[in-house]
């Protein structure tokens, strides 16, 4: 998951880094300036997608990628792009190709 910018409430933001990585508030809060920075490595798709969850509900910007060949998963139950996943898995197993359906 991708860290894209700060928003407007950086100490909710720098709260929403610690409880996703663990990090101190000294690292978060560097982790937060540093944007974009990539916050989680490769994930479950549902983790990545709560983190993102999280640090939005705290006023950041952040983005869920797909692992498998680097394009935005949106976090609605459709594809990103209906061409098919450029990387060297089958497209059906690509997570932006064919994003799990959402409740």
């Amino acid at each position: 998951m991708l860290l894209t910018g700060p928003g407007d409430r950086k100490t909710e933001a720098i709260r929403a880094i610690r409880t996703i990585t663990g990090l101190s508030l000294w690292d978060s809060k560097l982790l937060l300036d540093s944007a974009p920075v990539a916050i989680t490595e490769p994930d479950w798709l549902e983790a990545a997608q709560n983190a993102a969850g999280v640090l939005e509900a705290a006023g950041a910007h952040a983005t869920v990628l797909c692992d498998w060949c680097d394009r935005t998963i949106t976090r609605v139950a459709r594809p990103v792009d209906p061409a098919p996943c450029s990387g060297p898995w089958p497209p059906a197993t690509c997570r932006a190709s064919c994003p799990p359906a959402t409740d």
